[in-house]
């Protein structure tokens, strides 16, 4: 009998097991045929400055915040492990000692005391958003929290978590709560903020602090004081922390650079983290500056500003509108896009070119009288005429006759094509470019106008600016040569500063289109470039508004909050010729057209022997060998007006020069007659 019933307890004993393994095999089958629901969530587009803190974000398609956690204070990690779930890191997605404590209670009190769920089992919960206390939803949440701890690790679980809380409101995540409650990002929390963003999941309505406030530190209360039974924060940490207030108010998001950030999100719909070369705090300065600066030109004028660094080629700054929630301002138009009348922000190119092809110095003297060039007659601003002036006064006073004298001597196509080189895109009304485009009369963006005045600032040579890091490239092809770029700076640095003006010399320009309906100032120093347009947005003119009294002394106040003092312009390049208008050469002592330059022959003048005339050349070594024939010695050879060999009493030389592109050969004798050629080198 006791063998038999030996046997007996053991096949019972073998049977159990069996069961037991077969509920076990089942089980499994069970929670791997679980069907997981999509465990990526959709998260808020974000726009960041160059520190990588938020500019702007913008909410997911159902309207809710939820943006990426990204660093979290390991503190509240901690916090919420201990409150929420202790054993998270040992169990494998269900707690039966927290279940039975659950119902135990429950069954003892005839009301739920707490709850028996993970923090893998909220994570289910919340991904299906399967409600909390029915049967059939704790049963799911049960086998979806098996699963996602077999496909998933515990930072992931974690992560999804921090992700998808809800805190209120439209508020999901622990990112977007840390912002809209404190106003900072979560990676460095005081323990009762950490414990406040522990509490408010459990019951985000309820505790809202911007609605409960006094709901909301009850809850956070009962998180710190089980933190001291953990052994997280010491009895004194704890009673700092109850002393601090709750938030009472929600925080707006971030919405700096509203215009760039929405540019850059149709650019590229699909991305949700757009990284900028943005200055945070320079941005929130310039916007606080433009809605200042128009606050008391009634409701209609705007205001657009760009920064950038010529040196690097980066955006530091954009302000697309004075107030970009404004419908009378229009403020949903970016006016650094929009295209706008240059006024005489233009002119500095035009004379830029001059320079370079040896038509002109910043002493040469130059004609302001009344000029027809066919049916077209220009005039000054001020309806008044100046005789013969130095050319650098004709700049700094901005006269419209010299400027479009020399427009016609080097063509208004190629003052387009310079634009065009330093990456900037035109558009002339018609299509064909006239006399008037140094005037003002073509369209261009805020931002092409400050791309063009960069090439100005490094010497001729043009960046691509972009807000984008890794964005910003050289361009291939220079505007004009060093010397000429150097000299029409030095002229604009020698323009009166408003008042209380920063330190040090600044070059720039102020232009008023036609009508007064754009007002503008673009200038820089030896690091920044700044653009700014004031004006209404739908091209109503502004009575009595002028470049330099309303937006040069935005332009000022910009550079003061770059940096204390302005950024030291370059020195001359070498080849710089600075000498007064008695000593130049005399074809550059006065302005004369290029056809009247070299076609007077006279007995005895000097001739380009070599090389000829529209030849192409290669370069040896560097240098081109140059002959001259006729003309009394001692000779003086220009390469695009810059001076390469003074004075030589020999009638060859060799100049050096740089290719490939078209160059124009002076040679001036000792009685100052000269002949010129244009040829290309390859």
């Amino acid at each position: 009998m006791r063998r038999a019933g030996a046997r007996l307890g053991l096949l019972a004993l073998a049977l159990l097991l069996f069961l037991a393994a077969a509920a076990r095999d089942g089980v499994d089958a069970w929670v791997d045929a679980t069907v997981l629901p999509a465990l990526t969530v959709e998260t808020s587009v974000e726009v960041r400055a160059r520190d990588g803190s938020l500019l702007r974000a913008f909410t997911v398609s159902d309207g809710r915040w939820r943006l990426e956690p990204g660093a979290v204070d390991p503190l509240l990690v901690q916090m919420l492990v201990a409150y929420e779930d202790k054993r998270f890191y040992r169990h494998a997605g269900i707690d039966p000692r927290a279940m039975l404590r659950a119902v135990g209670q429950a069954a003892l009190n005839r009301r739920v005391v707490s709850g028996g769920s993970t923090l893998t089992m909220q994570v289910a919960r919340l991904l299906e958003d399967s409600g909390t206390g029915r049967l059939p939803g704790k049963l799911r949440q049960i086998r979806l929290g098996l699963a996602l701890e077999r496909r998933l690790d515990k930072a992931q679980i974690l992560d999804l978590y921090l992700r998808i809380a809800p805190y209120g409101g439209n508020l999901e995540g622990i990112r977007a709560a840390s912002l809209a409650y404190f106003g900072k990002e979560p990676r460095r929390l005081t323990p009762a903020e950490a414990a406040l963003l522990v509490a408010l999941p459990q019951s985000p309505e309820t505790r809202r602090p911007d609605r409960s406030p006094e709901t909301a530190r009850a809850a956070r209360s009962r998180v710190l004081a089980r933190m001291a039974g953990a052994g997280l924060l010491a009895e004194d940490r704890i009673a700092a922390a109850e002393t601090e207030p709750v938030p009472t108010a929600r925080r707006d998001f971030p919405a700096l650079a509203p215009h760039l950030s929405q540019r850059l999100r149709a650019a590229a719909p699909t991305r949700t983290d757009h990284p900028t070369t943005l200055d945070a705090g320079l941005q929130a300065s310039l916007e606080t500056l433009a809605a200042r600066s128009v606050r008391f030109s009634g409701d209609r004028l705007s205001v657009a500003i760009v920064v950038a660094d010529h040196r690097t080629g980066e955006i530091l700054a954009s302000v697309g509108a004075a107030d970009w929630t404004s419908d009378a301002r229009a403020g949903f138009i970016d006016m650094t896009q929009a295209l706008r009348s240059p006024g005489s922000t233009l002119k500095p190119f035009v004379y830029g070119l001059a320079f370079d092809d040896g038509l002109a110095h910043p002493e040469t003297l130059i004609e302001d009288r009344p000029t027809a060039y066919g049916t077209y007659a220009p005039q000054n601003f001020d309806r008044t005429f100046r005789g013969t002036v130095p050319v650098r006064e004709a700049l700094q006073l901005s006269l419209n006759i010299p400027v479009v004298t020399l427009t016609e001597a080097v063509g208004p196509a190629r003052l387009l094509a310079s634009l065009e080189r330093a990456g900037a895109e035109p558009v002339v009304p018609g299509g064909q470019p006239g006399l008037a485009v140094a005037l003002g009369g073509v369209g261009i963006s805020l931002q092409d106008l400050v791309q063009a005045y960069a090439a100005l600032a490094r010497l001729g040579r043009p960046v691509r600016l972009s807000a984008v890091p890794g964005g910003a490239a050289d361009l291939p092809q220079p505007l004009f040569a060093p010397e000429a770029a150097w000299q029409v700076a030095d002229i604009l640095a020698g323009l009166a500063p408003p008042p209380n003006a920063p330190r040090g010399r600044l070059a720039y320009k102020t232009g008023t289109s036609y009508g007064h309906r754009d007002a503008l100032a673009v200038g820089f120093d030896g690091r920044h470039v700044v653009g700014v347009w004031m004006g209404r947005a739908d091209g109503t003119p502004v009575p009595g508004a002028f470049g330099g009294d309303l937006a040069a002394p935005v332009l000022f106040e910009v550079f003061g909050r770059l940096a204390p003092a302005l950024t030291p312009l370059p020195p001359p390049p070498p080849a710089t010729l600075i000498l007064p208008n008695a000593r130049l050469p005399q074809p550059l002592q006065r302005f004369r057209p290029r056809g009247a330059l070299f076609s007077e022959v006279t007995p005895g003048a000097p001739e380009v022997a070599f090389p000829p005339d529209g030849a192409e050349l290669a370069l040896t070594r560097g240098a081109l060998v140059v002959k001259v024939r006729g003309g009394e010695p001692p000779f003086t050879w220009l390469a695009n007006g810059a001076p390469v060999v003074l004075a030589d009493r020999a009638r060859e030389a060799a100049i050096p020069l740089d290719g490939p592109g078209f160059v124009t050969l002076s040679v001036i004798d000792a009685k100052g007659r000269s002949a010129a050629v244009t040829v290309a080198l390859r």
